[in-house]
C-alpha cells in the first residue's frame, strides 16, 4: 500500500475541553442579586439546585464549557461541539474525578453525515471526556495544597467530633 507524505495536520487535538470551576464549597450565599441578568440568575439557580443535589464538599461545578471532536484533519469538515453545564465530583481525597452529572447539547457541527443516535452517543461521550480532563486539571493544580486543604478538615473534624460545619 502507497505510503503519502504528508504536512502534519494543522488541528493539534481531536477532543478540546474548555470550561471554568467553581468548587462548590467555594459558595457563601445563595441569594441572587436583585439587579442580576436573566442569564446569570439562572445560572445561580442550576447553582444551587447543583448544591442541594451532590453538596458542596468535593463538588465542583463546570460552567462557560465547550467540548469539540474534530472526527477529519480539516476544520471544515468533521467537527461537532457540545456545550456543557453541571457537576463534577470527586473522590474523598479531591484527586480523581469519580463521576459527572453534566447537562449536555450539541452547540455546532459541520458533519453532513450526522445523525440524532450520534449525537446521543457524543453526549454520553462527554460526560467520560470531562472526567479526563478534570483528571488533567487536578493534576496541573497544586496537589500538596489540597492534601494540606483535606488533613486540616479531617483534623478540625476530628476536633470537634465529626462536626465541622456547613458549606466548607
Amino acid at each position: 500500500m502507497p505510503r503519502f507524505a504528508q504536512d502534519p495536520p494543522t488541528v493539534s487535538s481531536s477532543v478540546e475541553i474548555s470550561f471554568d470551576c467553581l468548587p462548590l464549597r467555594s459558595v457563601g450565599r445563595l441569594e441572587v442579586p436583585l439587579d442580576a441578568s436573566p442569564k446569570y440568575r439562572q445560572r445561580c439557580e442550576r447553582i444551587t439546585a447543583a448544591l442541594e443535589k451532590h453538596g458542596s464538599h468535593n463538588s465542583y461545578y463546570l460552567y462557560n464549557a465547550l467540548c469539540s471532536y474534530r472526527l477529519t484533519n480539516d476544520d471544515a469538515v468533521g467537527m461537532i461541539q457540545l456545550g456543557f453545564e453541571g457537576t463534577v465530583l470527586t473522590d474523598a481525597d479531591d484527586r480523581r474525578a469519580e463521576r459527572c452529572d453534566l447537562q449536555i447539547e450539541l452547540k455546532n457541527e459541520t458533519c453532513d453525515w450526522l445523525t440524532e443516535p450520534v449525537v446521543q452517543w457524543f453526549r454520553e461521550t462527554v460526560q467520560q471526556a470531562v472526567a479526563v480532563e478534570f483528571n488533567r486539571y487536578i493534576a496541573a493544580g497544586d496537589l500538596a495544597k489540597t492534601a494540606e486543604r483535606i488533613e486540616k478538615i479531617r483534623a478540625e473534624s476530628d476536633d470537634a467530633a465529626g462536626f465541622v460545619g456547613m458549606y466548607l
